[in-house]
């Protein structure tokens, strides 16, 4: 039996960063992490930061870091608009790890700018581990 698939379009400012017919995508709303299968219910969904999983068919997956947009599913069709997304293979590593340093030694010094420097942490922890596999 063939498995149902939809289309998947993932849109970034300065791109169309994927499009494909997909079995399943999953990722992260502000909500917590959700998958999505053909013919889910028609919705809208505001994107928190994390991994992006495409499962293109039972041979096939896809890993990205997404750092937040909106999420819009139609019977036939996701699209994410995305404010970042990147592959694992375009992630700068050591970019990644410094940020990871300089967040943690924001929240370490404490301040007025505690939830942008946790946001900062969680992004870079997300790029991190996208990147390591």
């Amino acid at each position: 039996m063939a498995e149902k698939l939809f289309r998947l379009e993932v849109i970034s400012p300065d791109r169309i960063f994927y499009e494909n017919d997909v079995y399943m995508v999953e990722y992260n709303t502000t909500e917590g992490q959700v998958g999505i299968l053909a013919e889910h219910i028609p919705m809208t969904q505001i994107l928190a930061p994390g991994v992006l999983t495409i499962t293109e068919d039972e041979n096939s997956q896809r890993i990205a870091a997404l750092h937040e947009g909106f999420v819009e599913i139609t019977q036939n069709k996701v699209t994410i608009l995305a404010e970042s997304v990147e592959w694992p293979w375009d992630i700068d590593l050591k970019r990644a790890e410094e940020a990871r340093i300089r967040a943690e030694r924001r929240l370490n010094a404490g301040g007025k700018d505690l939830m942008r420097a946790e946001l900062a942490l969680k992004r870079a922890l997300i790029r991190e581990n996208v990147a390591k596999g």
